[in-house]
């Protein structure tokens, strides 16, 4: 279960009745359709944002439903929540194999590039390719670029996923992360590098900066066999690579 709408900070604040409607709409269909099959094992992605805003870094799966949300994307981690409870209560009742993954912040080509309603990754890439070609002096980022995120290329989550569809499960709720973390400023001077940006990179201290850190603890899937391969430096360049050749196509 991949489907969700999904957006980055400025998206979750402003479509809040969109983000939690359609997506309990997508989970609670699809966990009802598996019911008459006890057989179907289902992998459900869900988010980092279901933990609390202050929780400890690195975050454990053990710190799910332990404090309060971060406020700005609130609503979809709530539908992310409901569906690892009814995924339970599926498993209880009916029977089904149900494994909840929590990503990390996901990047990588046939992303969402776009100004509004993009993660951080494909919404800077967007934004500053058009920056580049419009040759801009100034690049303007919400928030004061303190805040740390951990970044996931996408091959490396569908390897993980691809890796759980033969291994036993021990737990219900399992974070996939690559282990490295990176202030929201220096992912932009990389991503500044990558596209060959010449422009000062500046920052909007009156925006939200949305939750201060967010490392996740992987070292449940690690120690079953799986790391994640691909560095940011080298993820981002594909992802630049992909979003560049789509433009001409």
């Amino acid at each position: 279960m991949s489907a969700a709408k999904v957006g980055g900070i400025m998206a979750n604040n402003t479509q809040r009745t969109e983000f939690i409607i359609e997506n309990l709409k997508i989970n609670m269909n699809i966990f009802e359709s598996c019911l008459k099959n006890k057989n179907i094992r289902i992998i459900n992605l869900g988010s980092s944002c279901i933990y609390p805003l202050d929780a400890p870094n690195p975050i454990k799966e053990e710190y799910f439903m332990n404090g309060k949300l971060e406020p700005t994307n609130s609503p979809y981690a709530m539908a992310k929540i409901a569906a690892i409870e009814i995924g339970d209560a599926v498993n209880k009742q009916y029977g089904n194999e149900v494994i909840n993954l929590m990503p990390t912040n996901l990047y990588g080509p046939n992303d969402r590039f776009s100004e509004n309603d993009s993660h951080v990754i494909p919404g800077l890439i967007y934004r500053m390719h058009l920056a580049k070609i419009r040759e801009d002096e100034t690049f303007s980022i919400w928030g004061t670029g303190t805040p740390l995120r951990e970044f996931l290329y996408v091959d490396d989550l569908a390897r993980a996923i691809e890796f759980l569809l033969d291994v036993e499960w021990s737990n219900n709720i399992l974070n996939i992360g690559s282990n490295d973390e990176i202030s929201i400023k220096d992912l932009s001077y990389l991503i500044k590098e990558v596209l060959s940006y010449n422009g000062e990179i500046v920052f909007d201290n009156s925006k939200p900066d949305g939750n201060p850190r967010k490392l996740l603890d992987s070292s449940l899937i690690n120690n079953m066999g799986w790391k994640a391969n691909e560095s940011l430096k080298s993820g981002l360049s594909k992802t630049y690579d992909w979003y560049s050749n789509s433009l001409d196509e």
